[in-house]
C-alpha cells in the first residue's frame, strides 16, 4: 500500500477521497529532528483550499460507510489493526525522527493504537445500540436511536502521536462516520503512515483523509477545518490555550468538542504509601517521554513525615537516568521537543530557585534534552506550582495529612489525572472522589491508558471523554422516534 511518501523527495503527501496528492498550491514545509536538527520530514503544506477539498472527500463518502453493516465496519477496523501492527518498526522509527521518542515510546504508542482499534472494531454494535421508551401513552412506541454524526475532524498532536489518533479516529470510523485528521505540524511522516494503514485496511476512499500544513499556516488549516458546516464533531488534543481557540471556532457552528488539553497532575504520597512503589511510579509519571504528556506527574503531595525520605529516593532515580540520543538502546528518554520547551523548563527551573525552591536534582539543559529535575519547597508563589512544565521535572510539596495534601491537589487549574498512594484504601477512595479530577490512580501511575476506559479532564484540562462507551457516544447523535398505535390521536385542530 502507498504511504504518500516520496523516497526520492523525502516528502509526505496529503491523502484526499482516497488518494495521495501534493497541497493544491504545490506547497511543502520541513519538519525537524528534534535531537539532530537535521530535516526528519518535508510535507505537503495544506491550505484552507485542502482542507475544504478532504472535508468535501469525506461528506460525500459518508452515506455509504454510515450505511455499511456494523459487522463489515467491524471486519474493516480489524484489518486496520493488523496493518498498523505490521508496520511497527517503520512507524516506531519515524516517531523517534520526528518527535524524539525512543523505539520503546514507539512500540507502546502503536500497541494501544492498535488495542483501541481492536476494542472499537469490537463495539461496532454497542456504540449504535438505542433503547425503548416507556410513554405515558400506553398506544405509542417511542425510541431512542443512536445514529453516525457525519464528519468528524480529529487535530492529533507530537508528543504521543500514534497512541492519539487513538482517541478518537478508531471510534468514529466504526459508527459509521468519516474522518479528517489533521497530523501534528512535527509529525507528518507518522501520522502519514497511520493514515495509510488505515487505507490498506480496507476504508473505501474519502472515509479517512489526512492534512498535514506547515506551522506558519496552521491558524488559517484549524479555521477552515472546525468552521466548515459538513463538520459535525471536532476532537482536539493539545494545549488549553490552543483549545480554547478551538471551542471558539466551533461555535461558529454549534458544532460540539472534546478537548483533551492540559493535565499538571498530582500525586499525593499519605504517611503509610509503599515507598518502594511510589518511588517508581513517581519516577515513571514524572520523566517518561520527557515528560512530555498531559497526564505527566507535575507535583508530588507528600506527607511531611516521609518527605525527606521520598525526596531522597526519588533523587537517587533521577540522577540514575540515562537520556540522550534516543537512537541508543541505553536511553530511557530523549530531548524536548524544541528549543522553546526547553527555554520554558528552564524559566520554572530558575523562577522557582530564585523563589527559594531547593534543587535537588538536575535543573540544566544538555544541549536539547533537559536532566532529569527534582525541585523541593516549591510554594503557590513560583510557577511551577501551577504550570504544566511539559518537560522533565517535577515538584516536591510537603503537607500535613490527607485533608491538606487534597486542599494542596485541588490547588490547580488543571484536573486530568492523579495518583493516591496509601496502604488505607477506603482512605485514598474517598480522598479519590473528592479530587478535581477526571481520572485517579490508586497506587498506580498517573500516565495510564485503557481503550475501554473513560479518558478525559475536568476544569482547563478540557471536557468530554474518548474510550469507552463513554466515549463512543461522542460520535453519536441520538434521535427520539414514536410509533403511534392503532388508535391515532385526535388533535384539536382538524377537519
Amino acid at each position: 500500500m502507498p504511504t504518500g511518501f516520496d523516497t526520492g523527495t523525502q516528502r509526505q503527501e496529503l491523502f484526499i477521497g482516497g488518494g495521495w496528492t501534493a497541497a493544491a498550491d504545490g506547497a511543502v514545509y520541513e519538519s525537524l529532528d528534534p535531537y539532530t536538527g537535521e530535516v526528519a520530514c518535508r510535507a505537503a503544506a495544506a491550505s484552507a483550499a485542502d482542507v475544504n477539498r478532504a472535508v468535501d472527500a469525506a461528506s460525500a463518502a459518508f452515506p455509504d460507510w454510515a450505511g455499511r453493516s456494523p459487522a463489515e465496519r467491524s471486519r474493516t477496523l480489524l484489518a486496520c489493526a493488523d496493518a498498523i501492527e505490521a508496520r511497527s518498526a517503520e512507524i516506531s522509527e519515524a516517531v523517534t525522527a520526528e518527535m524524539g521518542g525512543p523505539s520503546g515510546w514507539g512500540h507502546f504508542n502503536i500497541k494501544i493504537l492498535v488495542d483501541k482499534v481492536r476494542y472499537a472494531a469490537m463495539s461496532a454494535y454497542e456504540g449504535l445500540t438505542g433503547e425503548v421508551i416507556p410513554s405515558d401513552d400506553p398506544r405509542r412506541t417511542a425510541l431512542a436511536v443512536r445514529k453516525p454524526v457525519g464528519v468528524v475532524a480529529s487535530i492529533v498532536p507530537w508528543n504521543a502521536p500514534v497512541l492519539l489518533v487513538g482517541a478518537s479516529v478508531p471510534a468514529a470510523l466504526v459508527l459509521g462516520n468519516t474522518v479528517v485528521m489533521k497530523a501534528s505540524e512535527q509529525t507528518p511522516r507518522t501520522h502519514g503512515l497511520v493514515a495509510s494503514c488505515f487505507a490498506e485496511g480496507g476504508l473505501p476512499d474519502g472515509v479517512i483523509n489526512l492534512i498535514t500544513n506547515a506551522p506558519e499556516n496552521a491558524a488559517e488549516v484549524v479555521d477552515a477545518l472546525v468552521s466548515h458546516e459538513a463538520v459535525r464533531r471536532v476532537h482536539f488534543t493539545g494545549s488549553t490555550r490552543i483549545g480554547r481557540v478551538i471551542a471558539e471556532l466551533a461555535s461558529k457552528t454549534l458544532t460540539p468538542v472534546v478537548l483533551e488539553l492540559g493535565g499538571n497532575s498530582p500525586f499525593i504520597v499519605l504517611a503509610d504509601a509503599d515507598l518502594d512503589v511510589a518511588v517508581s511510579a513517581a519516577a515513571f509519571g514524572s520523566f517518561a517521554n520527557t515528560g512530555q504528556g498531559c497526564l505527566s506527574t507535575g507535583r508530588i503531595v507528600v506527607d511531611r513525615s516521609i518527605a525527606d525520605e521520598f525526596s531522597r529516593r526519588l533523587v537517587k532515580v533521577a540522577n540514575s537516568i540515562v537520556y540522550g540520543d534516543p537512537r541508543r538502546k541505553e536511553s530511557m528518554y530523549g530531548p524536548l521537543i524544541n528549543a522553546n520547551s526547553v527555554r520554558h523548563v528552564q524559566e520554572l527551573v530558575t523562577d522557582a530557585v530564585a523563589g527559594g525552591a531547593d534543587l535537588l536534582a538536575g535543573g540544566v539543559a544538555d544541549g536539547p534534552c533537559f536532566a532529569p529535575t527534582v525541585l523541593a519547597g516549591v510554594t503557590p508563589a513560583m510557577r511551577a506550582y501551577r504550570e504544566e512544565s511539559f518537560g522533565p521535572m517535577v515538584t516536591v510539596i510537603p503537607v500535613d495529612g490527607p485533608e491538606e495534601a487534597l486542599a494542596v491537589a485541588n490547588d490547580n487549574e488543571y484536573g486530568l489525572s492523579s495518583a493516591i498512594f496509601s496502604r488505607d484504601v477506603t482512605l485514598a477512595l474517598d480522598l479519590a472522589k473528592r479530587l478535581d479530577v477526571g481520572m485517579c490512580h490508586i497506587n498506580g501511575a498517573t500516565l495510564d491508558d485503557e481503550a475501554q476506559m473513560p479518558f478525559g479532564g475536568v476544569k482547563n484540562s478540557g471536557y468530554g471523554k474518548s474510550g469507552g462507551r463513554t466515549g463512543l457516544a461522542e460520535f453519536t447523535e441520538v434521535q427520539w422516534i414514536t410509533i403511534e398505535g392503532p388508535d391515532t390521536p385526535h388533535y384539536p385542530i382538524s377537519e
